[in-house]
């Protein structure tokens, strides 16, 4: 909105696009900064009055597939939840505000965020309204795979013009794997994995909120600097045009995350629910997909990648011994089971993120 206002005034416009960053008409570096205060100051002032909304109508329901896990979240019971609902606006709405909505890049991230976090109400309202634990493992994953083949086709539409656009590229080295069509199946694998990571990682407080923030900003630095030739070939990584504007999505995201954190750290005010989860993973893999960074996205989101792998290690494990590998998945229900402070395990988890991310942005200059 912004932008367009700014367009419209000539001569101060092109006075500003001697000091542009990138290919992007006006300043990036400053609306990257403005859509991460605006979307922090709205989730912050409107979070008590959401709250009480979301507390009159959704509370969550203790029901796990175990009975232990639902005595240790016994306390957490009728918490407000689908707290997705005001991230998601306040990230819709820093992008409406600071993107240049021209950007077919910010066109994609929009479509992401809001048809992602509608199919994560439609569970969350189903958990809540009924006997049922949300969706089914099958109807939950096809509607994924839906929106993650209109979301990989619009993408190839947009990359396939640009050099190493729908290539898979191995950061170090940047050594390139031509996809050609094969790009929109990669597009639904990492869509779909990173949406169901991070949701898996949420059963803490503040555990995955906290950790999307480290893995949205490194991704947020990354949308940028690929975004511009000079910086891009810099660090070593593919220039993208168009890319930098997603900075301002993945920023809007941080930004979203940190206000949400002040209700959502122990003992949480309110849960994201599914509503929020799987939007913010799918956003991290779309920051990855447009910057051609997915294998990076192993390292900045390795917290998801963890809880991830104990799950499918724990149900194959179990399927061909009987047995569980560990106490409970995923990966933080083994620590909790096995008595550590839920405070400690929230704690180590974000400074494994916080790492990962700082290792991952640092590995971009090993050629």
């Amino acid at each position: 909105m912004l932008i367009w206002l700014l367009e419209q005034i000539r001569p101060f416009a092109s006075q500003m696009e001697a000091h542009t960053t990138g290919d992007s008409r006006v300043f990036l570096t400053a609306r990257t900064a403005a859509a991460v205060v605006t979307s922090f100051l709205t989730v912050l002032l409107l979070g008590p009055i959401v709250i009480r909304w979301l507390k009159a109508r959704f509370r969550e329901r203790i029901d796990s597939a175990s009975e232990k896990l639902n005595e240790l979240h016994s306390t957490k019971s009728d918490t407000p939840t689908m707290g997705g609902l005001f991230i998601v606006a306040a990230i819709v709405a820093s992008v409406l505000l600071w993107g240049d909505l021209s950007n077919a890049y910010l066109q994609i991230g929009l479509f992401v965020a809001l048809s992602f976090g509608t199919l994560g109400a439609v569970d969350d309202w189903i958990k809540l309204r009924t006997a049922r634990r949300g969706l089914t493992v099958r109807q939950k994953l096809s509607l994924q795979v839906l929106l993650a083949v209109i979301a990989g086709g619009w993408l190839y539409a947009v990359q396939a013009s640009k050099p190493m656009g729908t290539d898979l590229i191995w950061p170090i080295g940047n050594v390139a794997l031509p996809l050609g069509v094969g790009f929109l199946g990669w597009c639904v694998l990492v869509l779909v994995g990173s949406s169901n990571g991070v949701n898996l990682t949420d059963g803490l407080d503040g555990l995955a909120s906290g950790c999307v923030v480290f893995a949205g900003a490194a991704f947020a630095a990354l949308c940028y600097l690929a975004g511009h030739s000079v910086l891009s070939a810099y660090v070593g990584i593919p220039y993208v045009s168009g890319s930098g504007e997603m900075g301002i999505l993945l920023g809007g995201m941080v930004g979203a995350m940190l206000g949400f954190l002040w209700y959502n750290c122990h003992p949480a005010q309110v849960f994201m629910g599914d509503t929020g989860a799987l939007p913010l993973g799918a956003l991290l893999a779309l920051a990855a997909l447009v910057t051609r960074q997915e294998v990076l996205l192993l390292v900045v989101g390795g917290v998801f990648v963890v809880e991830t792998l104990s799950v499918l290690a724990q149900v194959g494990w179990f399927r061909i011994t009987g047995n569980r590998l560990i106490a409970c998945s995923p990966l933080h229900n083994h620590y909790l089971f096995r008595g550590m402070d839920e405070h400690k395990i929230v704690v180590r988890f974000w400074i494994g993120g916080a790492l990962l991310a700082l290792v991952a942005v640092a590995s971009l200059k090993i050629q």
